[in-house]
């Protein structure tokens, strides 16, 4: 992909590295499987408590596969997803009850005031300039009905450091300043090969969210960390395959979620807002 291409609405196209990175079909089963269960039925908790009852209409934008979407709409919710990669859109447009269609966070297809929810659960933490982020969240305002709610999920800025002390691969001196990189300016730079830890991304204070929000006349109104500490601990993957243990992960969670001084603890934070 040339540095210069751009989306039919002027915008600099999927980064190449992006587009490669999914475009090896991994994060579906990522969130089907193991520890990373945790960030799925987490994020489909805080959700089912926030979202409007069914059948409200939902735009899950940057929705990947389909695995949100695909919970959504067997709960009852008239889903519509947009995504980036052909690869993500053909795999949701098979499941019961969503339509899928290519499309760009910072220009979506979609009338004004046409959803009741929109759900920006991966797109902000691939767009790495500010004005891209408050873009994407403009957008959203836009195609939100009045008092209409929107969810945002964001990676935390030490998220890197956190989860590379957990797995060991900080020690690694040739992975190290990519993770230490992330801490300084919240941006992860995908390096060449195998030593690469992550694609483009961009990693949130919890505290810098609002003021996005804000600049696209959005109200944040509540943030959750998804995860919390749990992602941190050994054997979470096995706890999460015993039902006992796996509701009292969720019921510690719900307890702190919402912590401030815990916020950026979490890998993942959803915050939630309306339009006025």
């Amino acid at each position: 992909m040339d540095a210069d291409e751009t989306t039919a609405a002027g915008l600099p196209a999927l980064a190449e590295e992006i587009a490669e990175y999914y475009g090896r079909d991994g994060e579906d089963g990522r969130l089907r499987s193991g520890a990373g269960r945790l960030e799925l039925w987490r994020t489909q908790d805080v959700l089912r408590r926030l979202l409007p009852p069914a059948p409200a209409r939902v735009l899950d934008v940057g929705g990947g596969s389909g695995v949100h979407a695909q919970w959504l709409a067997a709960d009852g919710y008239a889903v519509e997803l947009v995504d980036p990669v052909p690869l993500h859109i053909a795999r949701a447009a098979r499941l019961p009850g969503v339509t899928a269609r290519l499309g760009d966070a910072r220009a979506l297809d979609a009338p004004d005031a046409s959803a009741d929810v929109v759900l920006l659960l991966g797109p902000l933490y691939h767009l790495p300039e500010r004005a891209d982020r408050v873009r994407a969240l403009t957008e959203a305002h836009r195609v939100l009905r009045p008092g209409g709610l929107i969810v945002a999920a964001t990676i935390n800025r030490f998220a890197g450091v956190h989860d590379n002390l957990a797995t060991g691969l900080y020690f690694d001196p040739g992975l190290r300043p990519q993770i230490e990189a992330s801490a300084r300016d919240g941006r992860m730079r995908p390096v060449d090969g195998e030593k690469s830890l992550f694609t483009t991304a961009y990693f949130h204070g919890p505290a810098d969210v609002p003021g996005e929000f804000a600049a696209a006349g959005l109200t944040a109104q509540g943030q959750y960390g998804v995860e919390g500490a749990a992602w941190l601990m050994g054997g979470i993957s096995e706890r999460l395959d015993d039902p006992g243990d796996r509701e009292l992960v969720l019921e510690a969670l719900r307890r702190t979620e919402s912590v401030p001084s815990l916020l950026g603890v979490s890998g993942h934070l959803l915050t939630a807002g309306r339009k006025g």
